[in-house]
Parts: structure tokens; sequence; C-alpha cells
């Protein structure tokens, strides 16, 4: 059934292919940038990684004015207003981000930041809270999985409150996305799991939530069918330079998909495990997906049927309901073949969560701005069930 009305956008410029990094210098010049601020991380530093991009700049009369290497897993407001600064004082004109979601989101949080000439950058979380012109922001992945690069979020740790808040505007879309397969080459096997699994929560929410449209439907199903024939050959052999480019374009895809199509419980449940129990949040999407999935069965059967197709799972025979939960069955299949291959946990004990932090979790994902749009309502007690669940 087509809805009776939709918006869709993706306005991002995207080079995506081997070399494609090279590029970088002619699209800040094209932009009209010439001293970025590159933001990343220690895991990009330690892997070599800045190296690949410093030496794009070789030939090139771009310099790059500043760099941030200390983005933390899980970004705050905090460091959004330390980053800042550090563009200010070095006359930046443009953000380079290279990492993954902390990183790009935290390149998101500092461009409104300096944008809007404020030093608080609560005052824009929700949506649409974003007036100012952004400075020029080109996103490079170093991961494949939160689709930040092609994003109108952002989701960024209020230290005092205890909580993540979320940014939507599509004012935080990049101006051009690099997605490179040599700059995930280096990824751990745990974190290729979970950021692939984080990418496949993000297509499947899209699929399914109230939302969905026709356009994010195509991407959404292209997405789940790379992560089909990509994903596990990724875990197993970092070094597959072709399953390494097929989660990227499956990232990048379910990414634009659920920034138009959004997402739903699953995810309101995982930026709560994240702020409450600082689980990262691809294995809390990972760990929640089949639960969520579930939860919804009842209600969008016939969404969550046409997802077995697309995981490649045989439903001669069955009825819709039936097909429906050999979906959620291969979610879990998929889940412990990873945790077979990596020990990406299954369970939100084995992620770090404590069962007394279970109450303030639900309190937290219950006000969670991605409840809105789960196709089956919930309140507390529901949210607190399926915890248990998973617990």
């Amino acid at each position: 059934m087509l809805p009776d009305y939709y918006e869709f956008i993706c306005p991002v410029k995207v080079l995506c292919g081997r070399k494609a990094l090279s590029n970088l210098p002619y699209e800040l010049k094209q932009l009209g940038a010439s001293r970025p601020l590159v933001i990343t991380d220690q895991g990009v530093v330690g892997a070599k990684l800045m190296d690949k991009v410093k030496a794009a700049f070789n030939d090139s009369d771009i310099e790059i004015a500043a760099i941030f290497e200390e983005t933390p897993p899980d970004s705050s407001n905090h460091v959004v207003n330390e980053v800042a600064k550090l563009y200010q004082q070095n006359d930046c004109d443009s953000f380079v981000a290279v990492g993954g979601g902390s990183v790009i989101d935290t390149t998101k949080g500092v461009n409104v930041v300096v944008s809007e000439k404020t030093d608080d950058l609560l005052k824009f979380q929700g949506v649409d809270r974003i007036s100012a012109a952004m400075q020029p922001f080109i996103a490079v992945p170093t991961t494949a999985g939160t689709g930040s690069e092609v994003t109108a979020a952002a989701v960024i740790s209020n230290v005092d409150a205890g909580h993540k808040m979320a940014l939507m505007s599509n004012k935080l879309y990049p101006q051009v996305a690099i997605v490179d397969p040599a700059m995930t080459m280096t990824m751990p096997a745990k974190i290729t799991a979970a950021t692939g699994m984080d990418a496949m929560t993000h297509a499947v929410e899209a699929y399914i939530c109230i939302q969905k449209n026709p356009i994010s439907d195509a991407y959404a199903s292209a997405a789940i069918k790379l992560m089909r024939e990509y994903l596990i050959k990724a875990v197993e052999d970092g070094s597959n330079d072709e399953a390494r480019l097929g989660m990227a374009n499956a990232a990048l895809l379910a990414g634009i998909s659920f920034s138009n199509s959004m997402v739903g419980i699953v995810h309101a449940m995982a930026h709560a495990c994240g702020g409450v129990a600082h689980v990262p949040h691809g294995v809390a999407n990972s760990i929640l997906l089949p639960f969520g999935m579930e939860y919804n069965l009842e209600k969008v059967p016939q969404h969550i049927s046409l997802l077995a197709h697309m995981l490649g799972v045989e439903v001669s025979g069955l009825d819709e309901k039936q097909k429906a939960e050999k979906a959620i069955e291969k979610i879990r299949q998929i889940s412990e073949k990873l945790n077979g291959l990596c020990g990406l946990a299954t369970r939100l004990r084995d992620a770090g969560v404590r069962e007394d932090q279970l109450e303030q979790i639900a309190t937290v994902a219950l006000n969670d701005g991605a409840l809105t749009y789960n196709p089956e309502e919930a309140d507390y007690d529901d949210i607190l069930k399926l915890l248990k669940a998973a617990y």
C-alpha cells in the first residue's frame, strides 16, 4: 500500500569506490574551502588511515589547517565545544570528518556550534532547530554501519543530563561523502560485525516503520541484499576488498533510507542503552533487532514478511506471518554466526548492561524520538518487557 504523501531527500554527492579518497582536495576546492579542520579519533590514527588522508593533499595547494584526533567513541556536547574552539583558533573554513559515526556526528555538532555562533549545542537538539548556513563539510567514513555520511541526523551525548540527544535537520547533511573501501580495511572483526548490524537495523527499521515510502524501501531493500551477501564475508576476512566495498555501499544505502523513513523501537532502546550503560550503538542494535521485529510482528507482518526474500530465506508455501517469522529467525542466525566468528554480544548482559539498569533504560527509551515512528505503540511496561527478554 502506497502512502498518501511522502517526502524524500538526499542532497549528498557520493564518491564511492577504490581510490575515491584521492578526490578529497578537489571536492574541497569545489566547495570554496582551503583550510579544513580534520576531525578523527585515535583508532583511525592508530590504523595509519590519517596517513592516507594527508597523502591525498600531497599535490594540492589546500592546507590542512588543524587536526583533532581525540574524538571519543561516545562523543559529547563538551567535546563538540572543545573542537569548535580549535576551529576558530586556527582560522578554519571547512570540515573533513574521518571516522565512524561518533566522528561524523561530532563534526555535525561542531558545524552547528560554529555556524550558529553559539557555545550551547543543547539549544539545537530536536527537529529543525538549526537556521544558519553550515560550513563546507565532507565525510570520509571508516566504518560500514552508521550511514551518518548521508543522513540529516546526529546523536551526541548530553553529559550533564546522562542521555543521548538527537539533532535532526536537512542542514546537517555533508555536502560530499567519500566512501573508499581502503578506509574500512583495518576495522577489527568485532567492529565490522557491530557496525554491519547497525546498518542492518537501519535498513530493517526503515522498511517497516510508519514513514516508509517507495524510494526509502528501494534503498533499504538494496542495502539488505548487499549485507546478506557481504557482511559475514567481511567479518571472516577483513582483507576481502569486494566485501568491504559491498558493506560500504550497504551502510550508505541504509543511511539514505532511514534518514527519510526514520527508525523505531529498536533504535529507541539502543540509544537508551548507550546513554545509560554505554553500550556501543551497533552492539545494542544487533542484540535488540529481533526483539523489536517480534514486537511489531502482529502490526506489520506484511512488511516483515518481505524481508525474508531480501535476506535470502526460502519461504515457498508459507503464509505471510510464517514468512515474517522466518525473517526474524534469519536475523537471529546472523547474530549467532557473528557471535561465533568474533564474539559479538547477543544478550544485553554480555554487552555490560546490569539488570538494575533496565528500568532506567526503559524510561529513557520511552522518551526517545525514534519511538514516534514505530508501527506498534509502546509504553514503559512494553519496553521493559523487551529489555528483560533481551537481557
